[in-house]
This record gives structure tokens, C-alpha cells and sequence, in this order.
């Protein structure tokens, strides 16, 4: 009788154990940001042969950096068609990234180059070319300047003219870094970041760093049935007067149309 008092001791300090270690364990996903809901309101075609690094949506067309060694390219695009109304293909050894519009001009990233290009954006002809010591990612014009990512859990704001680094912020969740922040879009006030190789978008406070809710892809991703292995969602583009979010991805055959419910205000 005695073992057996003992056994029911050693079960109860076992449970007891396991209902620490899951009250320990439990906060880090109770804390994280809720996901945000949003319905898809169409869908167009998009060339599946594009990797794409870059996505902006600006006077009723798509401007588009898409990446690879000997495949790279800036191209304007028909969003309706899928067409492509202008194309430059950048030079073999540069693998196209990040791309921003600000006041007339592209700035469009290279990854390990050391260098960002930038462009007439009525023309795609090629006007400046700028020292960027750094990797490039993702990039986006916002009202305190361009915001890049490189693949870090760090957002770095630079300047318009120069890309010169002025500012950083971590990125978290829940209290834990949130790393391989990749193609960025501003949207109402906040920034919103592909993560590489995952089908979500975190949806992030500028001043802050933090994650405020994630708007989760799947959905998208088994519209298409099936993709190749680097087919990773990457594509962020923003029509503010038509409150619509355009979301792609490498070597996706579609762009989708989102209209997102329950936003962060500003």
C-alpha cells in the first residue's frame, strides 16, 4: 500500500511538473499577434517565370524587380493583362531585390552587389547608381523614409537621397525576434513584411518594432495548386485609394486581390 502511496506521488509531482512546464511554455504563443482576416476580391494573372523581389502598385500599373543571376529585371505592368508595358534587364551579375517609389523614381536593391540602381519611373531608364554596402531585401518608400530589410529580424530606415542608414528597429512577437523579414510595403501606417519561405505577412508598428497581427497566406498558395519548391511568397503591393492589397509571389502564375478586415489603426 505504501508503494502504491508513493507511485500516486510520483504521478502527481510528474503532472505537477507538466502542468508547470505547460504554464511556462503556454504564454509565448498566447502573447502572439492574432491573426487578421481579409477576403479576396480577385485575382490576376501574373508571369510565373518571375521571381519576384519587388512590388509596387503606383498610377494604375504594377512596377516589378525580379530577381536571379542573368534573369533580373524592372518591368511596368498591364495588373489587368498581366502584360508587359516596359521592361529593362539588369546586367548578369546582379541579382535584382527590393524596389521602391519615391516622388517620380524607382530605387530598385541588388542582394550582394554592394549597389541599388535607380529609375525614371516613366521610362525605366536607368538614372542614378548608388553604394549600398549591405544586403539587399526588401524595401519601401514610408513618411520617415525608405524602410529595408536584409533578411535580419532589423528594419533599417535610410535616406531618400543617399541610402545612407539614419535609423533601426527589431522586429518581435510575443517577446522573440522575428528574423527573415524580406519584401516590405507601407500600408495605413504600418509597415507590412514578407517572412522568406514562410506564407505569412507580419503586419508591424514602425515605432515600435512590433508584430501586430499577421495576415496567413495558405489560403492563396493552395488556390494554385502545385508550385515549385522556391515559389515563396514575396510581393507586396498597396492601392490606398482603393484600400486593396495586392499579394504575389516567386514564380507565382497569379497576383491575388485581398481587401483586409480588422486592421491596426494607425
Amino acid at each position: 500500500m505504501a508503494e502504491f502511496g508513493r507511485g500516486i506521488a510520483r504521478v502527481a509531482a510528474a503532472a505537477g511538473l507538466c502542468v508547470a512546464l505547460i504554464g511556462f511554455l503556454a504564454p509565448r504563443t498566447a502573447c502572439g499577434a492574432p491573426s487578421i482576416a481579409y477576403t479576396v476580391t480577385g485575382e490576376l494573372p501574373h508571369d510565373s517565370q518571375a521571381f519576384t523581389q519587388g512590388l509596387v502598385f503606383s498610377g494604375g500599373v504594377f512596377y516589378e524587380s525580379t530577381g536571379l543571376n542573368g534573369r533580373s529585371s524592372l518591368r511596368k505592368v498591364d495588373p489587368r493583362t498581366g502584360r508587359i508595358l516596359a521592361r529593362l534587364d539588369l546586367e548578369p551579375q546582379y541579382f535584382g531585390e527590393g524596389l521602391a517609389l519615391v516622388k517620380g523614381r524607382l530605387v530598385q536593391l541588388t542582394w550582394q552587389s554592394g549597389k541599388a540602381f535607380v529609375y525614371d519611373a516613366a521610362t525605366l531608364r536607368r538614372v542614378q547608381e548608388l553604394p549600398y554596402p549591405a544586403e539587399g531585401w526588401g524595401l519601401a518608400d514610408t513618411p520617415g523614409g525608405l524602410v529595408s530589410s536584409d533578411g535580419s529580424a532589423t528594419l533599417t530606415w535610410r535616406d531618400v537621397v543617399t541610402l545612407n542608414p539614419v535609423a533601426t528597429r527589431a522586429v518581435t512577437d510575443g517577446g522573440r525576434r522575428v528574423s527573415q523579414l524580406n519584401e516590405l510595403e507601407w500600408v495605413e501606417g504600418r509597415i507590412l513584411a514578407n517572412i522568406w519561405h514562410e506564407d505569412r505577412i507580419a503586419v508591424i508598428a514602425p515605432a515600435t518594432g512590433l508584430v501586430e497581427g499577421w495576415i496567413d497566406c495558405t489560403a492563396l498558395r493552395i488556390r494554385m495548386g502545385r508550385l515549385d519548391g522556391e515559389a515563396a511568397l514575396n510581393g507586396i503591393a498597396y492601392d490606398p485609394e482603393a484600400k486593396i492589397l495586392y499579394v504575389t509571389g516567386k514564380l507565382w502564375p497569379k497576383i491575388f486581390q485581398l481587401r483586409l478586415e480588422g486592421f491596426p489603426k494607425p
